[in-house]
């Protein structure tokens, strides 16, 4: 079976991941409308060819016009505009490189893969043992079932009981027209059809009694089904929001909650009929202690009273605002950048599109505290919700809204009780519903999480940890005071927020050993990475990390900036051990053969910085421990880690420079380990003219390495192994048998010079 259609019978959880994986660079209308032609291509080896690349960008846009053809012929011009659109932008974004396009196809479809598999395995370790929250939907799923039986027998029921009014309403009638009669019927005959009337008329007033206790009945379970989804589904979604807001599962399954609220409302919208149809029934025949006519008033306001509530709890913040230049930072909101929040209504019905109109509005009703900014909220604040083409939701997306500070008189920054980067906000928002057939006017409001306003964009790392620990310690939407008097947090809860911080932006989160370091930094090395150890958020993000000039948090925050701009795939395969103290950096190594590296952070830069160690033996077989000095983002733009270890030297005055770097920790051949990442040696290009052959230039081609330079006494005791080509030519000067003399002698650094003065290029 094809991936793509594989993927649509995944649970949603597993489909919001995968739409995750789309935007409007390569939009999921493509890869729909495509599929077969997409996976038919090997996109990796395109993405590495550039006139290849060409060629498929072509043969893309060719097979969106025979798409459009196929859609011309259904005369469906929406989808006719929709892969012009798409046509036109895929144009101006790929067009001068369509290498980029290549890449995110072969992406998408390895990020698919992967989703794949995890339901796979998930589907695997589950037979047997059902989670509890497979359990818990299994149950919901079951009451909704339970409700709309219940809503179809009350139906079925209603229209035999009609058909048995109107059956009696026929025998009675016929009855009074043959009393009437002249030649009317015999008193004998005229009582059997009185008695035969007569047990119509308590069948008819069973039947009306057992159709108004199955409809309190029915209020009765769908009441209890409403608190489920109201007091405990419904947070328990917010809750799973929270966590994916800040690097966590991409599990809110909104679409399934969406179902349940909409079969609740559309059941409760035929009980309404229901009882319009018994008052139908009313009014042509009633009696002295009417089921109906007693309980027909308190039915109709309980079932409007469960409708409205149910409204009224259906708008939520589906998308949490966030400023499209930093998708993985939501809540972080910056003065004059627009950014983007989408609600949805849970309801799902016809009958509300086009009539919702959303208002947005900023700190609404937060009283003014003394010495925090206060904002207006520029473009366009309302919206009306339609339905979506794509799934059919009832949905609005604000995509232009900005903030902007009001000006207020005297220096605020010296009266607030809070830096900027811990003051919170609050976006809400507000509509009205009026239902029709009651004239009731429903009030709907929903709140985003808080949010943090910034005006710099290097308050952002600032602003993104308070994010962490509010959405971390509390699920209250309100609690915008939270950092007057911030809790502690569990090592427990922070590592797991640390290690999404990871896995959100690469395809590895940080394992025990690694988060072992952490826990030491932040605890000590006491506690032993205690799980219930305190961390109070002014050591998190205020406080300076082992007496060092930087918090712990910026720290973390620079590693995760290094890591995204230069060390993104030696991170994803494994190759940088990166949080590793040094003393179990020496402890890995210690036994070790000489030339074991491995990569780790530096402890020491604000900005982010990487090294490696390695060990060497001396004469006694002791284990030496050196550290290159740690390169930088800027170190990192020059030239690449790959690079930097390929071409490593380690040198003293007057001797042969030596690459000290063999194996990757634990014991991988360095050039296995990295050869993938190395620069592929580029093609002479071909004479055009042949007769006077290439144009010679003066220049000499160069090439950047880094070298370390060491005292020649370290040499001397320990000599670095020599390479295979040193060794041949020491072997035309010296045998064998006396190499190991020559190479520990004092004048080993002037036969080095001489020699290297004899194969000096005599030009």
């Amino acid at each position: 079976m094809a991936q793509w259609c594989q993927l649509q019978m995944l649970d949603c959880k597993y489909l919001e991941q995968v739409d995750q994986l789309y935007d409007d660079s390569f939009p999921m209308d493509i890869r729909q409308y495509l599929s077969k032609w997409i996976e038919s291509i090997d996109w990796d080896t395109v993405a590495i060819q550039d006139s290849l690349a060409t060629v498929r960008f072509h043969d893309l846009l060719a097979q969106l016009d025979d798409q459009h053809s196929r859609f011309a012929l259904d005369n469906n011009f929406l989808l006719q505009h929709n892969i012009r659109k798409i046509k036109r932008n895929l144009q101006d974004r790929f067009q001068e490189d369509p290498v980029h396009m290549a890449m995110i196809i072969s992406r998408n479809l390895k990020e698919e893969k992967k989703i794949l598999e995890n339901a796979k395995t998930t589907e695997q370790e589950g037979e047997g043992t059902v989670s509890a929250m497979v359990v818990e939907k299994q149950k919901l799923d079951n009451k909704v079932k339970e409700m709309k039986d219940r809503v179809q027998m009350a139906d079925q029921n209603i229209k035999n009981l009609e058909d048995v009014q109107d059956e009696y309403d026929f025998q009675v009638n016929t009855l009074k027209n043959r009393e009437n009669e002249m030649n009317g019927m015999t008193p004998k005959e005229l009582e059997k059809e009185k008695m035969t009337v007569g047990r119509m008329c308590l069948d008819l007033k069973a039947k009306r009694q057992d159709m108004v206790t199955q409809l309190t009945d029915l209020l009765n379970v769908t009441q209890a089904l409403l608190s489920d989804l109201i007091s405990e589904e419904l947070p328990e979604w917010r809750q799973r929001q929270q966590i994916a807001c800040i690097g966590g599962p991409p599990n809110a399954c909104v679409d399934q909650l969406q179902n349940w609220f909409t079969s609740v409302a559309e059941s409760l919208q035929q009980v309404r009929q229901h009882l319009k149809k018994l008052q139908e029934l009313e009014q042509k025949f009633t009696y002295d202690s009417d089921p109906i006519t007693q309980k027909k008033a308190y039915l109709e306001a309980r079932a409007l009273d469960l409708l409205k509530n149910l409204l009224s709890n259906s708008l939520v913040v589906e998308r949490q605002p966030c400023m499209p230049t930093h998708p993985q930072r939501p809540l972080v909101l910056k003065t004059g950048v627009q950014f983007t929040v989408k609600l949805r209504f849970l309801v799902k019905l016809q009958e509300f599109n086009y009539q919702l109109k959303v208002k947005a509005m900023f700190d609404k009703d937060v009283t003014e505290k003394k010495g925090f900014r206060k904002f207006n909220i520029l473009g366009t604040n309302t919206k009306v919700m339609n339905m979506e083409e794509s799934n059919g939701s009832l949905a609005a997306e604000f995509r232009h809204l900005q903030l902007k500070e009001q000006k207020v008189a005297g220096n605020r920054t010296n009266e607030g009780p809070l830096i900027v980067t811990e003051e919170l906000h609050s976006l809400s928002f507000e509509s009205e519903l009026q239902l029709n057939q009651s004239g009731l006017d429903i009030k709907l409001e929903a709140m985003s999480l808080p949010v943090v306003v910034i005006s710099n964009v290097c308050q952002l790392p600032s602003g993104w940890a308070s994010i962490l620990w509010y959405n971390m310690l509390t699920t209250e939407p309100k609690n915008l005071k939270f950092f007057l008097t911030p809790p502690t947090a569990k090592w427990s809860q922070l590592s797991e927020v640390l290690s999404w911080q990871f896995s959100a932006v690469t395809k590895r989160g940080l394992n025990q050993e690694q988060l072992n370091m952490l826990a030491d930094k932040l605890l000590g090395a006491k506690a032993q990475s205690n799980p219930e150890g305190q961390i109070p958020w002014i050591k998190f993000c205020k406080q300076s990390a082992n007496e060092k000039a930087f918090p712990f948090w910026l720290w973390i925050e620079g590693i995760l900036d290094l890591i995204k701009r230069h060390l993104l795939s030696l991170w994803n395969d494994g190759s940088i051990m990166g949080f590793l103290s040094k003393e179990r950096e020496k402890a890995l190594l210690s036994d070790k053969c000489p030339g074991n590296f491995l990569l780790r952070f530096s402890e020491s830069s604000r900005e982010g910085a990487i090294t490696f160690t390695w060990i060497e033996h001396d004469v006694h077989d002791k284990p030496l421990f050196h550290s290159v000095e740690p390169y930088t983002k800027k170190d990192l733009s020059a030239v690449s880690l790959p690079d930097i270890i390929r071409t490593y030297k380690v040198m003293a005055a007057e001797n042969i420079p030596e690459n000290p770097l063999r194996f990757l920790y634990p014991n991988i051949p360095k050039d296995k380990a990295f050869g993938k990442y190395y620069p592929k040696p580029s093609e002479t290009p071909e004479p055009m003219d042949v007769e006077n052959g290439p144009e010679k230039t003066s220049y000499m081609k160069t090439l950047l390495i880094s070298v370390s330079e060491v005292h020649p006494s370290r040499l001397h005791d320990n000599m670095m192994p020599m390479s295979p080509d040193d060794y041949k030519v020491l072997t035309q000067y010296v045998s064998p048998r006396d190499i190991d003399a020559v190479a520990n002698i004092s004048g080993f650094g002037d036969f080095d010079v001489q020699m290297s003065a004899e194969f000096s290029d005599p030009n």
